[in-house]
């Protein structure tokens, strides 16, 4: 997401508040279980919307992004050299294609927010690693999240794992609190220095989301005032999880379990 610019206050949730956090949660983990099914060459990215749209809707929940700040689409799809903020429109999969479907669900006066980057067909080798060392940063920089951590250590942990792979990471955009509403404070860079940034505490809730490209860090914005694409014109990728801090430790409340086997990249879930 683009920087952080309301409030600084970090809100502290209850253990009521961030069981709804993952009851909206489990509607937004079990709809990319369904999405994932649906990745296939010659799918149309709006497509994929207009079925995301329809799922949460039928679940009693809202998109959550659709119509933030008069964003067009129910889902961020982000094809190839888009890092994020894609807006779903009549491309055509093809194979060798990686997307990262970004959603936000709003359910029960809670939003969870998560995305996932798909592989279309067969794709190669640089990309599967990009996307496995990606997808590996993401839980490296959940263990992080402790209580009397500081987010620069989540920060730090992800940018060291990714680099010496000489890829990457976004500085841009941001992970950030989340509860009541879509984006709250605090943020949560994937670049940093430990010990640096709010403290972590019992009750927090944020989105982790590396951001990573295959060459060089730099991005640029099209005209549409949301694609976010990298610069050089290589691939990125991009995972994302809704965490609390409970008892002092991370309690991940969105979940890729649902997705099928085929995408799978680890045994995380």
């Amino acid at each position: 997401m683009l920087k952080v610019k309301e409030s600084k206050q970090i809100y502290l949730k209850t253990a009521a508040e961030i069981e709804a956090i993952r009851e909206s949660g489990k509607i937004l983990s079990q709809l990319h279980g369904a999405l994932s099914s649906r990745i296939e060459t010659g799918v149309k990215t709006i497509e994929l919307d207009a079925f995301a749209e329809n799922y949460i809707l039928k679940n009693g929940a809202k998109p959550s992004f659709k119509g933030y700040r008069d964003f067009p689409a129910t889902l961020c799809i982000s094809v190839n050299n888009v890092v994020v903020h894609g807006i779903p429109n009549h491309y055509i999969l093809k194979d060798g294609d990686i997307i990262s479907i970004d959603c936000g669900v709003y359910y029960n006066g809670f939003h969870a927010d998560s995305a996932f980057t798909y592989r279309v067909g067969s794709i190669s080798e640089e990309k599967q690693n990009l996307l496995k060392e990606t997808y590996e940063s993401l839980f490296r920089g959940i263990a992080k999240c402790k209580s009397g951590n500081r987010v620069g250590d989540i920060s730090y942990e992800i940018q060291r794992y990714v680099e010496q792979f000489g890829y990457g990471v976004v500085r841009e955009l941001v992970g950030h609190g989340v509860g009541k509403y879509l984006h709250e404070p605090p943020e949560v860079p994937n670049f940093g220095k430990q010990g640096k940034g709010p403290k972590l505490e019992n009750g927090m809730v944020i989105a982790i989301e590396p951001m990573v490209t295959m060459g060089k860090r730099t991005v640029k914005q099209d005209r549409d005032g949301w694609t976010i694409r990298t610069q050089d014109g290589l691939p990125s990728a991009h995972y994302e999880h809704t965490v609390a801090i409970v008892e002092g430790k991370p309690e991940v409340l969105t979940s890729f379990e649902y997705i099928v086997e085929s995408q799978q990249i680890t045994a995380h879930a």
